[in-house]
């Protein structure tokens, strides 16, 4: 008996006749990459832009944020690390995702950028929304899955890292 069911995730084809479908595979990630590296490189700037965020103290600060989540975030340590120095945190998380933002979008050490990104993701999840309730309705945790991919598979098309395999492959006279 025969199925209409597709199982094949790539294209058997190597003469380059490949269906819509198989076009839709190899781009999957790349929007995932586009909305990750744009929301990030956004969301570095604001941080850096924002004259309340980066104080000790005050309405907005990164200093009263930790502070207000120390003791309901599931690793207190880790908060009370970063309020050693609030501002010197405000500013590493806001490069810190300035930077996964850009390797993001522009596809460059893209599974680096993806690990960095799920870091973030996972230590602002274990403290600024552990205590959201239900779970689902803090969102660093699935911006931690959303990474998941990409540090997998990183960037295999349109990116600086494709571009540099290329390159290798024609330097080698390596074929694929």
């Amino acid at each position: 008996m025969t199925h209409g069911m597709r199982t094949d995730t790539h294209s058997p084809h190597l003469d380059g006749d490949r269906d819509w479908r198989d076009t839709a595979t190899r781009y999957a990630l790349v929007p995932l990459r586009l909305f990750l590296g744009i929301t990030f490189v956004y969301a570095g700037l604001d941080k850096l832009t924002d004259s309340a965020f980066m104080k000790d103290s005050g309405a907005g600060s990164i200093g009263d944020m930790m502070r207000g989540v120390r003791d309901s975030s599931a690793l207190p340590a880790l908060v009370d690390m970063a309020l050693e120095s609030p501002v010197a945190f405000g500013y590493a998380i806001a490069l810190g995702e300035l930077a996964v933002g850009i390797g993001a979008l522009l596809g460059l050490l893209t599974r680096l950028a993806a690990l960095g990104g799920a870091l973030i993701s996972l230590s602002l999840w274990l403290t600024v929304s552990w205590a959201a309730d239900p779970y689902y309705y803090g969102n660093d945790l699935p911006y931690l899955m959303a990474w998941t991919p990409l540090v997998l598979a990183g960037a295999p098309l349109l990116s600086v890292d494709a571009a540099l395999r290329a390159r290798r492959r024609q330097r080698t006279g390596e074929y694929r």
